[in-house]
């Protein structure tokens, strides 16, 4: 069983999101905050194994719970609930230690497919997400961000070529038991293979990982973004 806890602001969201995630028998909501502060709260009470958090909330943001989750209960992995226009704030909540991305009014059958991936250690990214995260990096042109593009594709064009098979496999929200059914190896070979992409590519978690497979071009675009 997924023990998961939800954490927004809003009612009416948090009640989209339970009743969404009650359609999965594997899937258990055994949580929710309005705020962020509950929400680091009831984490360390409950100790999920997925926490899907709002990006703004009063007190502290997403961004901040998700950091303070990582580190209070390390086990728990982060999803982040964003909106469009949010670009900036998921940038800096990837730093935070969240492994998964999912738009709002993304379809339901993502944010199952999301709390599932991270549950197993994937990171999962919409690809709406990915497309808007890709598309701010590769506009900003100043500055550490400058230049992003190009420096994706040479991190990337140094790994191995099953490396970069598995980054690509990672970038599309992949577990490492997938990954391994996909490429026909052991679960053990896929792990070493990220540990390693991680390392070469400097990236601290696979979720930074996947958006710099993004960035470089080697994971299958995703469909056009609806107003």
């Amino acid at each position: 069983m997924i023990r998961v806890l939800i954490a927004d602001d809003e009612p009416m969201i948090r009640a989209g999101v339970r009743a969404v995630l009650a359609t999965d028998p594997d899937i258990a909501v055994v949580a929710e905050a309005g705020n962020g502060h509950d929400a680091v709260e009831l984490a360390r009470r409950h100790r999920p194994a997925v926490a899907v958090l709002d990006i703004r909330m009063p007190g502290i943001s997403g961004i901040e719970a998700a950091a303070e989750i990582r580190s209070a209960v390390p086990a728990t992995s982060v999803i982040i609930l964003t909106t469009f226009g949010e670009d900036d704030y998921i940038l800096q909540a990837l730093g935070g230690g969240a492994t998964g991305f999912l738009i709002k009014s993304g379809e339901p059958e993502e944010l199952i497919a999301g709390v599932r991936a991270v549950a197993e250690g994937a990171a999962y990214l919409s690809p709406k997400v990915a497309a808007r995260v890709v598309a701010h990096l590769a506009a900003t042109g100043a500055g550490v961000l400058a230049g992003r593009r190009s420096a994706a594709r040479d991190r990337v064009d140094a790994l191995t070529a099953r490396e970069r098979e598995v980054l690509a496999l990672l970038g599309s929200g992949l577990s490492n038991g997938q990954i391994a059914r996909r490429l026909h190896v052991v679960e053990g070979t896929v792990k070493a293979h990220v540990s390693s992409i991680l390392g070469r590519l400097g990236v601290d978690n696979r979720a930074a990982a996947a958006v710099m497979a993004h960035e470089a071009g080697i994971v299958p675009p995703p469909e056009p973004l609806q107003a």
